[in-house]
């Protein structure tokens, strides 16, 4: 039997248990980045980029439900930023990173200091409130070091190449160049759109094929990774030798 009297639960009650189910969403990608750490000790690498690609999804939808819910003003002692944060750098930068060292693919003897490189850079990126511009670019090389695994996987170049390119990006963390947000840049929003769809398509497709898919798939995901990488720093070059 109910009881009438029982007390019900008030609408503030409700609204941080949503809030708080967001930020155990945000927080799931550290499982997600467990899992696929577990996968890639085994060299399972499709399997990885599996779970790098569900905790990327949810990285995806949290920020618009934080913001839906409000979460900051209803929880005011949880920093989803900074939840965000630790997250971003497991999935994006500490486990491809550990892929990378040790896949193989790279002059032995420097592999590990490349790996070092690459979490140190990275933790240095995520700490620079530059990061950002005012215009929702990133500033530098964006630390995604889970896309240099994934290309470094499906391309697979000679050890000297590999080692060199990925010693460029660690630099070009620096520099200060602009590179796309995939999201958020309006400079030709539908066109940056269509193109992340398409290139997510393609990914699948790769991973679910263990890397092993035609040149043209290839062609087109480097063609996809340099649109997003260096369109602003053409566009501004461009600007720069007009005027």
């Amino acid at each position: 039997m109910t009881d009438s009297h029982a007390p019900s639960r008030s609408p503030a009650a409700s609204m941080r248990m949503r809030a708080f189910a967001v930020h155990l969403l945000t927080a799931s990608g550290t499982a997600l980045a467990l899992l696929a750490l577990l996968e890639a000790v085994r060299e399972h690498w499709s399997m990885m980029f599996v779970w790098l690609g569900i905790a990327l999804f949810v990285d995806g939808i949290d920020g618009p439900l934080a913001r839906r819910l409000d979460v900051a003003r209803v929880l005011p002692d949880w920093s989803g930023d900074t939840l965000d944060l630790v997250v971003d750098f497991l999935t994006y930068v500490f486990v491809p990173a550990y892929a990378i060292t040790t896949s193989k693919l790279l002059l032995p003897v420097v592999a590990p200091l490349i790996g070092v490189a690459i979490v140190m850079s990275g933790a240095l990126y995520f700490a620079d409130r530059r990061m950002k511009t005012d215009d929702n670019h990133f500033r530098g090389f964006p630390a995604l070091w889970n896309a240099a695994a994934f290309f470094l996987l499906l391309l697979k170049p000679s050890p000297v190449l590999a080692t060199a390119a990925l010693a460029a990006f660690i630099v070009l963390t620096f520099v200060p160049f602009n590179t796309l947000h995939p999201l958020r840049t309006r400079r030709w929003r539908s066109l940056t759109l269509a193109l992340i769809g398409i290139g997510a398509v393609l990914a699948v497709i790769a991973i679910i094929a263990d890397f092993n898919v035609p040149p043209a798939v290839k062609i087109a995901l480097c063609g996809i990774a340099g649109y997003v990488l260096f369109s602003d720093l053409v566009v501004q070059t461009y600007t720069r030798i007009r005027s």
